[in-house]
C-alpha cells in the first residue's frame, strides 16, 4: 500500500496544473501562484507526500478540487455502484464458465466442446471495450431491448447504500454493463476450469473412484470438480481485484455511476486529489482481495495448512 501510494502520488505532476481547470483565463499568474501556494502545490515533492501520508493514516486523502468534498468520501459514494456491478459480473461468469469448462473437459472431442474453446479464443483477443460497444449496438441499438446508459431506478438498502438489484429498471440498466464484463472475463475460466479438471480426471483417486463403480455424476462434480477448484480460486480473487479496474472503461461506454467513471471525469478535470484516492482505494481491494484468497485457499486446501506447519 506504500508502494501504491507513491506511485499514485508521484503521478500528479503529470496529469496536469489542476489551477489552471479551477480558475478562468481572466486569472492573472499571480493570483494562480497564490492559489497553488494555498493548494501546497509549489511544495517539494516528499513535503507534499509526506503530508498526504500523514492525512491517510487518518483516512484523510485530500480534498477534491471539482467536488470540495473528501477525496475518500466521493469515491466512497460511488463504491457501491461499481461494487454491484464487479458482483453481477462474477455471478454469471460462475453460472455459465462453470458448466462450460466442465463440459469442454468431460467431452473434449466433442463438437460443443470444441467450438467452445473456438470462442473462447476468440473472447481472449477481444478488448473489453470492442465488447462493450457491440452490446449496445445489438441490444440497444438494433433489437431495443436493455438501456445503453446510466444505473436506472435504485432502492435505499438497510438505509446504508442504494442498490438497482432490487427494481426491475434497475436490473435491466444493469444487463449490458455486467453481461460485458463477464463476457471479458468467461474465457479465461472456461479454459482454466478445462485445462485443471482434465488433468484432475486423469489422477489415481479418480480412476479408483470409476474402479468403485461410482457414478459419473458424483465422480465429475463430487469429486474432480471440487479439486479442480483450488486454483481458480486464486485465478478468480486476482481476477475479481482486476475486475473494479476494467470497470473503467465498462463504466465510460454505458456512462455507469460508478468508481471508474468518476475516475476519468476526474483525469479530464485534473482533480489530482480524487485521482490519488481512486487508485490507492482500487489498491487496497487488490490487496484484500488476494489477502482473502490466500485464507480461502488454505481452508479449502488442507495441504497448505500442512506445509505452513512444516508438516
Amino acid at each position: 500500500m506504500i508502494i501504491i501510494s507513491l506511485i499514485s502520488f508521484a503521478i500528479q505532476d503529470k496529469l496536469g496544473d489542476p489551477v489552471q481547470q479551477m480558475v478562468g483565463m481572466t486569472v492573472s499568474q499571480e493570483e494562480r501562484n497564490q492559489i497553488r501556494d494555498e493548494l501546497g502545490l509549489n511544495d517539494g515533492f516528499f513535503l507534499q507526500y509526506w503530508r498526504f501520508a500523514k492525512g491517510a493514516i487518518h483516512g484523510d486523502l485530500g480534498t477534491s478540487y471539482y467536488y470540495k468534498e473528501p477525496a475518500l468520501n466521493v469515491i466512497l459514494e460511488k463504491l457501491p455502484a461499481t461494487l454491484e456491478l464487479a458482483f453481477c459480473a462474477i455471478v454469471l461468469v460462475v453460472i455459465v464458465a462453470t458448466p462450460c469448462g466442465v463440459l469442454a473437459a468431460i467431452k473434449p472431442r466433442h463438437i460443443l466442446s470444441r467450438l467452445l474453446m473456438v470462442i473462447s479464443s476468440v473472447g481472449l483477443s477481444v478488448p473489453i471495450f470492442i465488447i462493450a460497444i457491440l452490446m449496445v449496438y445489438i441490444f440497444s441499438i438494433e433489437l431495443n431491448i436493455a438501456p445503453s446508459f446510466g444505473r436506472g431506478q435504485t432502492k435505499e438498502v438497510f438505509g446504508l447504500w442504494e442498490s438497482g438489484l432490487f427494481t426491475k429498471d434497475g436490473l435491466k440498466h444493469l444487463l449490458l454493463p455486467s453481461l460485458s464484463l463477464a463476457i471479458a472475463l468467461m474465457p479465461i475460466f472456461v479454459r482454466l476450469i478445462r485445462a485443471e479438471m482434465m488433468e484432475v480426471l486423469q489422477s489415481e483417486y479418480i480412476r479408483f473412484a470409476w474402479s468403485k463403480g461410482l457414478s459419473a455424476r458424483r465422480i465429475y462434480f463430487k469429486h474432480a470438480l471440487k479439486n479442480t477448484m483450488l486454483p481458480v480460486i486464486t485465478v478468480g480473487g486476482i481476477q475479481a481485484g482486476t475486475l473494479v479496474a476494467y470497470t473503467i472503461l465498462t463504466e465510460t461506454i454505458f456512462q455507469w455511476p460508478g468508481m471508474g467513471f468518476l475516475f476519468m471525469d476526474a483525469v479530464s478535470r485534473v482533480d489530482t486529489p480524487l485521482v490519488s484516492a481512486y487508485l490507492i482505494v482500487v489498491g487496497g481491494i487488490f490487496v484484500i482481495t488476494n489477502t482473502l484468497v490466500d485464507l480461502i485457499y488454505g481452508l479449502v486446501n488442507p495441504t497448505v495448512r500442512l506445509a505452513s506447519h512444516g508438516l
